[in-house]
């Protein structure tokens, strides 16, 4: 396949400073920012203010529940792809929402800022329920973004990495530097002023570069005939509106039972209110079977209707009403984005999945009981934990992005992407090591000169092992996460990238939120040992995924002529 924006060659160090320096890029690293600040501050600093208000821990688990927001955001996702906002259309298919929701998140936090988390309880969770809905909103118009700009330049791999690395600053912004601030002024000035950071942005988004809404069109299908739905050897208006039925019914459940399910939770008595562990356990396998995988099927029947010459139009059939232009556009909204992943990925479908379910599942699962780990088995102090997770396990994960996007741009992505899994999988053996006493750790530690550096800052060996092991987890969290990233973006196709791009994330959230019962209770059972031997063995599923896939879209670029036009798919490996 021809060289193009989205399956570089491995450039040099010129090219990649000057992808560093494109417009392109600066707001990346922008617009990461903007999506990691809300995300830290309302799932995670906002506890801490609760909790110095004195709120008690049954209405704080309320609080949690806006998470699902960031879970289920694909169920709103093709409403991003086509619907235009008012007096905003202007700006951009993608930036009319991004610009927009940052704005809406700056105010909503300044608002915020200004009321009573006692007094005002009702109006404080129902704004900061908005304000996630509005931050993975943007997460997914961000993500689409990404897809849609990258070029020659500014490389989907360069993107993806700068991206990341916003967003674990704006982690470190929104969680450490707003404790120390909230230490030395108030909750309400922390909110105040990461709301005025947050509009700021919004205004300089209105200058950010766009794709070309006629390109984005052209990609579509809408300004041609390749998806013009009513031209002849497309399949019948008739088979489709029954596809677009039975989908729409399916995330039309799914959106109910997800905002019956908040309703109830924020608008109900303790005494009353829904086990949200027992919702996400029972309901959230059959959400994923309702929005995906039935869907994947339906998707799969339209096409091969399409290889078998069924129930296809014999000759044009234009739209003769209004109802028949919604429907199609209902159609291109919420259908189409799976056809055309289903059409183009084929059998392979089933492998990309089984890579998304995988790869990030070792981190994902074990972080929440880090806390519990690190504070309750090994005894390590709050400050202690403190310094090793927020300060200095941040910079580790930051450096192994940089690292990672160098990979990318050095060796490839599919490389960076085997090397990722490999030492993601790894480095669950260094808890493990830590969770019966670390000597593999300390001899690492001194053979290397790392204690006599941590003992020189005035530390002990024993900070040293959980220093060491917390570094190179997030170093190798990094260099996984620029190269899945960078993967995941390079999968989908343009014109298509908020469903596509939003489903495949939000699989990768979930399957480790799904995960967390059964880690805990084989915890609870077996000792954390037992675990971290488990999700090694987990990792190593994901290598040998990787490994296939990586065969797979070999061959593909073998197969496939040069194209030297716009690809309507963005290819898949480098």
């Amino acid at each position: 396949m021809a060289t193009s924006a989205n399956s570089p060659s491995k450039p040099g160090w010129r090219e990649v400073l000057a992808a560093l320096r494109h417009r392109k890029t600066g707001y990346m690293l922008l617009f990461g920012f903007a999506a990691g600040l809300p995300y830290a501050l309302l799932l995670g600093t906002l506890y801490a203010w609760l909790s110095d208000a004195e709120i008690d821990l049954e209405t704080m688990g309320v609080f949690s529940l806006i998470g699902l927001a960031y879970a289920f955001k694909f169920l709103w996702s093709p409403a991003l792809d086509r619907v235009n906002l008012p007096f905003m259309r202007r700006l951009g298919k993608r930036k009319q929402w991004i610009v927009t929701a940052q704005l809406f998140l700056g105010a909503s936090l300044v608002t915020l800022s200004q009321l009573d988390p006692v007094g005002a309880l009702g109006w404080f969770s129902l704004l900061a329920g908005l304000g996630a809905f509005a931050s993975a909103t943007q997460d997914v118009v961000i993500d689409a973004w990404r897809v849609d700009v990258a070029d020659e330049v500014a490389t989907i791999d360069i993107l993806s990495t700068v991206y990341q690395m916003g967003y674990r600053l704006a982690a470190l912004a929104g969680g450490a530097l707003a404790l120390v601030m909230a230490e030395r002024t108030s909750w309400p000035t922390v909110y105040l002023t990461m709301g005025a950071i947050l509009l700021v942005v919004g205004i300089l988004g209105l200058w950010a570069p766009d794709t070309d809404a006629s390109v984005i069109e052209a990609i579509e299908g809408e300004n041609d005939d390749e998806h013009g739905l009513r031209q002849a050897g497309q399949v019948t208006p008739r088979v489709r509106g029954w596809a677009l039925a039975g989908v729409g019914a399916l995330w039309g459940w799914a959106l109910i039972v997800v905002g019956v399910f908040m309703v109830r939770s924020l608008g109900s008595t303790p005494e009353a209110r829904p086990d949200s562990v027992e919702f996400i356990t029972r309901m959230g396998p059959l959400i994923v079977i309702a929005t995906v995988v039935i869907p994947a099927f339906i998707a799969a029947w339209l096409v091969r209707q399409e290889k078998t010459g069924r129930n296809l139009l014999a000759a044009s059939q234009p739209a003769r009403s209004k109802g028949d232009r919604i429907l199609d556009h209902l159609y291109r909204a919420l259908v189409l984005p799976l056809t055309e992943f289903v059409g183009r990925m084929g059998w392979s479908l089933v492998l990309v999945l089984a890579l998304v379910l995988t790869y990030r599942i070792t981190d994902s699962v074990w972080g929440t009981f880090a806390y519990p780990f690190y504070l309750g088995e090994l005894e390590y102090s709050k400050d202690e934990v403190a310094f090793a997770s927020k300060f200095f396990g941040v910079g580790a994960v930051v450096l192994g992005l940089a690292l990672g996007g160098y990979l990318l741009t050095a060796l490839g992505r599919m490389q960076t992407l085997l090397l990722g899994a490999i030492l993601a999988a790894l480095t669950n053996l260094l808890y493990a090591d830590l969770s019966v006493g670390g000597h593999g750790l300390a001899v690492a530690s001194r053979f290397t000169g790392f204690s006599w550096a941590v003992e020189a800052l005035g530390s002990d060996v024993r900070m040293a092992k959980l220093l060491l092991a917390i570094g190179l987890e997030n170093l190798a969290i990094g260099i996984a996460g620029a190269a899945f990233v960078a993967w995941l973006s390079s999968i989908v196709a343009k014109g298509y990238s908020a469903v596509q791009y939003a489903l495949l994330s939000s699989l990768t959230m979930l399957v480790g939120t799904l995960g967390r019962g059964a880690l805990g209770q084989m915890i609870e059972e077996r000792g954390y040992f037992d675990v971290f031997i488990l999700t090694t063995a987990i990792g190593g599923v994901a290598v040998v995924l990787v490994i296939i896939e990586w065969m797979r879209s070999a061959r593909k670029e073998r197969l496939l002529p040069p194209d030297p036009e716009v690809s309507r798919a963005v290819p898949d490996s480098a």
